[in-house]
């Protein structure tokens, strides 16, 4: 009997440990090291709620960053574009303006006029602290068929060479692979509430 339950516990253990090795991919290399090797200790770290930080590359909007923040870790951190320019205030083509968003519905089947397949969907938000433009529209999403899958051309393919697919109409657009690796991670630990753009 006793056989049976050690055999039993060491199956359990075995399975925490591939569950948590799973959680890994995909996160960040200081992320992957606060992530304690023993699944007893291993859920101290799941504790506080997931986030979205996007930080605004001044220089360049192709080279911005998204980050997924859980408690006050980061798990992920993600190249992402926004616009085509820094006028936040321009429709269509500016990056996000600065502040806080709620995050709503996520779909891997979206099928819209210009996005389609991986998408999540922002509020609207107006631009010049709340005082401009209101921006309308706004997901996080990349370039692919609705079914995830890559086309044969632009907009739904992702060529990779090209600084120029991170630009966007003024979303926050990801990598097909990348979007696919968040949607993964969110899955595992949580879907946020709430993204917080700076720059």
């Amino acid at each position: 009997m006793s056989a049976v339950i050690t055999r039993t516990a060491r199956s359990a253990t075995a399975s925490l440990v591939l569950t948590s090795a799973a959680l890994l991919t995909g996160l960040t290399p200081a992320a992957q090291a606060q992530v304690p090797a023993s699944p007893a200790v291993a859920g101290a770290d799941a504790t506080g709620a997931v986030s979205l930080k996007f930080d605004k590359n001044s220089k360049h909007p192709a080279y911005s960053r998204l980050s997924v923040i859980k408690g006050s870790k980061v798990w992920a951190d993600f190249r992402a574009g926004s616009g085509i320019t820094r006028n936040e205030c321009a429709s269509g083509r500016g990056w996000l303006p600065d502040g806080t968003y709620s995050v709503g519905s996520h779909t891997r089947t979206y099928n819209g006029r210009q996005i389609k397949g991986y998408a999540i969907r922002l509020a609207d938000k107006r631009c010049h602290n709340g005082t401009g433009r209101l921006r309308t529209e706004l997901f996080i999403h990349s370039e692919m068929n609705r079914d995830g899958s890559q086309g044969s051309s632009e907009p739904r393919k992702w060529t990779d060479d090209n600084p120029n697919d991170y630009l966007s109409n003024g979303c926050i657009k990801m990598r097909p692979e990348e979007i696919k690796k968040l949607f993964r991670l969110l899955d595992r630990i949580g879907w946020p509430k709430s993204l917080k753009v700076v720059g």
